[in-house]
């Protein structure tokens, strides 16, 4: 039996190249590994989608680098509703369901959070681009899917070339939602903001920068991440989105992007598997496996 699983997708599990972006990977669980095992902890490292494991034989698994579920969503969340009632999920299987679709945006603003202008183009809807911008009177927007990750179908379009997109945008929400947002200018001048926390309580931060001409911040798009210290009206906010799930979690990255009026708004709130730099600071996997500890004692 054992205490913990990391959960990690099939392409981190012995892999047989290693490129510099697997050796982050395998270095950030190793880092958690060691820290669980530091305080006793029996613990292993799975594909969440292994189906020659157990599941019962674990108290705790912990979703990290299972970075393949928005490409098999189906599949992972039948393996979700099927594993919760043989193991324990951190986060929990609540929280997970909660923020695996990005309607959870919703209903952080509806409590007060700061978020880009955002409308929800449901699967099916029938309704154009020329219609949204109309609607909504804005000149530039980025669209992407409500179920998504890695900037999967996500697009910056302006009001003036929405005709080039139309095509690929009519195809995308007869398969699923799309969110339309209002593109926020500071997202090229002045990156996104990554916020670590644990329990609830910030521990490191980093910011992401987009390569000239793009922007995407993730390193897939050519994006780079720099250390960064973020201050306390930043700090608060992320707290304060925290304070507005339904319940804390145990680990969570809180992107930020300044907005059009240079207030801090929420980009995306990561529960599920986000990269949580541990090798930034080390002492971040320790309190995560601190608090894994002491939910297990």
């Amino acid at each position: 039996m054992y205490d913990v699983v990391i959960l990690t997708d099939s392409r981190y599990i012995n892999p047989i190249k290693k490129n510099w972006y697997i050796k982050q990977v395998l270095l950030e669980d190793n880092l958690l590994k060691i820290a669980l095992e530091k305080k006793g902890l029996k613990v292993c490292k799975k594909d969440w989608a292994d189906k020659n494991f157990n599941w019962n034989n674990t108290k705790y698994a912990i979703f990290r680098t299972t970075w393949d579920y928005f490409e098999k969503f189906n599949e992972f969340f039948k393996w979700i509703e099927a594993t919760k009632h043989k193991t324990n999920f951190i986060n929990s299987s609540n929280i997970i369901n909660w923020n695996i679709d990005k309607h959870y945006l919703q209903d952080l603003a509806n409590k007060g959070i700061n978020i880009a202008p955002t409308q929800f183009i449901e699967k099916n809807e029938r309704i154009t681009l020329k219609e949204i911008f109309k609607k909504t009177k804005w000149k530039e927007v980025v669209i992407k899917p409500a179920i998504s990750g890695a900037a999967r179908h996500t697009y910056r379009i302006k009001i003036n070339n929405h005709l080039k997109y139309e095509n690929i945008f009519q195809q995308l929400i007869k398969n699923e939602c799309m969110l339309f947002q209002e593109f926020q200018n500071n997202i090229i001048t002045s990156g996104e903001i990554s916020l670590i926390m644990i329990n609830g309580k910030y521990t490191h931060a980093v910011k992401k920068i987009a390569k000239k001409g793009d922007f995407r911040v993730q390193d897939d798009h050519g994006g780079k991440v720099e250390e960064y210290t973020a201050n306390q009206k930043e700090i608060i906010f992320a707290e304060n989105c925290l304070k507005a799930t339904p319940s804390m979690p145990i680990y969570a990255r809180v992107d930020i992007v300044y907005d059009n009026k240079n207030k801090p708004s929420l980009c995306e709130l990561e529960l599920i598997e986000p990269e949580l730099w541990f090798r930034n600071n080390p002492e971040a996997a320790n309190l995560l496996a601190k608090e894994i500890f002491q939910i297990i004692k």
